[in-house]
């Protein structure tokens, strides 16, 4: 029996939005207002697909973009977690489940040495054309009215724990660390016994507090972290349990 730790990616496992942080090719490394203005909530895909095209209209390469991202600073302690999740492989399953894209978090855990860490990752799929532009997909269809339209993370929470079962393997518990809004949706899936993390000060964390307050607070056990390191001190608490 082990546990799944299941971990967001922006400002998360990195400390920044990976998909804003790809501006920084850009010329002036910025956005013409018309492109910056034209997203539509719950459509960031699509907006991001204008993004790369944009990019790419501007003579931007790939090689160019994987050296900008692989930039992108780790939270404060999240090199310490990686490094301890993956010498203690046999106590934790872990993956990620993320609205950046396949391209850019298989470059930036790569370049670290962190993607044995991480059973999978859930994220867009994202290729170079063979014209060179980056391109991204709508991870999947769903029906959530909560969550934007390419990505529902309970959707691939719940499917991935039927199919994990299917083989034969059940978790004592869930950790589930994150910081975003589309984090909420997941996490109210969570039952007694599982646990959120959302990170101090960010969005997850104060929708939480806020259905506390509502009074129809979330299943699971809340622990808020700052740095990685008390994420790290809370798992080696558990596996001594």
């Amino acid at each position: 029996m082990k546990l799944l730790l299941v971990f967001d990616f922006d400002h998360t496992i990195i400390d920044g939005n990976s998909d804003t942080w790809i501006v920084k090719c850009a010329p002036e490394k910025k956005l013409p207002n018309g492109l910056r203005n034209s997203y539509q909530p719950g459509h960031w895909t699509d907006y991001m697909g204008r993004v790369f095209v944009y990019l790419g209209d501007n003579g931007v390469k790939e090689d160019e973009m994987k050296k900008t991202m692989t930039t992108i600073p780790f939270t404060v302690g999240m090199v310490d977690l990686l490094g301890f999740i993956g010498e203690n492989k046999e106590l934790f399953d872990c993956i990620i489940v993320s609205d950046s894209n396949t391209v850019f978090i298989d470059w930036i855990l790569k370049a670290a040495d962190f993607h044995k860490v991480f059973d999978e990752v859930f994220t867009n799929p994202a290729a170079f054309s063979s014209t060179g532009y980056l391109t991204v997909q709508n991870f999947h269809a769903h029906h959530c009215a909560e969550c934007p339209k390419n990505l529902c993370k309970r959707k691939v929470l719940k499917e991935f724990l039927e199919k994990q079962l299917e083989q034969g393997v059940s978790y004592t518990r869930i950790v589930y660390i994150g910081d975003g809004g589309n984090d909420l949706c997941p996490v109210m899936f969570l039952k007694k016994g599982d646990i959120a993390m959302p990170r101090k000060g960010y969005t997850l964390e104060k929708k939480i507090s806020q259905l506390a307050q509502e009074l129809c607070p979330v299943e699971c056990s809340v622990l808020v972290w700052s740095s990685a390191i008390d994420i790290m001190s809370y798992l080696k608490v558990l596996i001594k349990k």
